[in-house]
């Protein structure tokens, strides 16, 4: 099921085109601000985003220019500005259409699917999608063996990476530091395994807002550790 953003801070706009959107097998996540918006765009992962071009916070301009920087997904301006100057400017920063307002939900709707399609076409075979595992503002890139906190990406060495991979893929299950150390460092724990405590306090250093009350990666007394969802 293809994921959209619609970026508006007009809800009942926002909330029609939700509606419409959803009826045609689309799941839609609905932002009212452009910085909150802009964040979520860079940190998620959505298959279209429909931006409004008056945005509080930060206007379509700048979320589209924000994201053409990161990502092609396919970006829909919405405006009730009807100036092709503003349509020239939206394309020009790699916008794929702009719709004027007034506008039928079922032209949307039309538009939304043919530019899915065409970028489906354009990517499909070519590129592989990444395996990807994304909570909380936390999102691991399995394939390309990248990390990044609410769009902000942190370097990881090697076994930090596989450390909170692997427990990022197996939620809410303890592990002992001698089962981690076995999967981790591909040997029975005969080694020193107060490695594992090493590699978890970096690691929180890097993922957590307070590393006194970790959000992720949770400490069992006695046990081991645990990735929460």
């Amino acid at each position: 099921m293809s994921r959209i953003l619609i970026v508006e801070d007009e809800e009942s706009i926002a909330e029609l085109e939700k509606d419409y959107l959803e009826l045609s097998g689309f799941e839609v996540e609905i932002e009212n601000r452009g910085d909150t918006g802009l964040a979520r765009a860079l940190a998620e992962d959505f298959d279209l985003f429909i931006l409004d071009l008056m945005l509080p916070g930060v206007d379509g301009f700048e979320i589209c220019k924000k994201i053409r920087k990161e990502k092609d997904t396919p970006v829909l301006m919405v405006s009730a500005k009807k100036d092709d100057i503003d349509k020239i400017h939206g394309l020009g920063l790699g916008a794929d259409d702009y719709i004027t307002k007034p506008f039928s939900p079922s032209e949307l709707v039309a538009r939304v699917k043919a530019h899915l399609s065409r970028y489906e076409r354009l990517v499909g075979g070519v590129q592989k999608k990444n395996e990807i595992i994304e909570i909380r503002g936390l999102k691991i890139d399995k394939t390309a063996r990248r990390v990044f906190i609410n769009g902000v990406e942190k370097n990881f060495t090697t076994k930090e990476f596989d450390l909170l991979t692997f427990l990022a893929s197996n939620p809410n299950r303890v592990f002992t530091k001698e089962e981690l150390f076995s999967n981790i460092w591909d040997m029975e724990s005969l080694g020193d395994i107060a490695t594992v405590t090493v590699h978890i306090k970096k690691i929180r250093e890097k993922i957590e807002a307070d590393t006194s009350k970790p959000q992720y990666i949770e400490t069992i007394w006695g046990v081991g550790y645990r990735f929460k969802v």
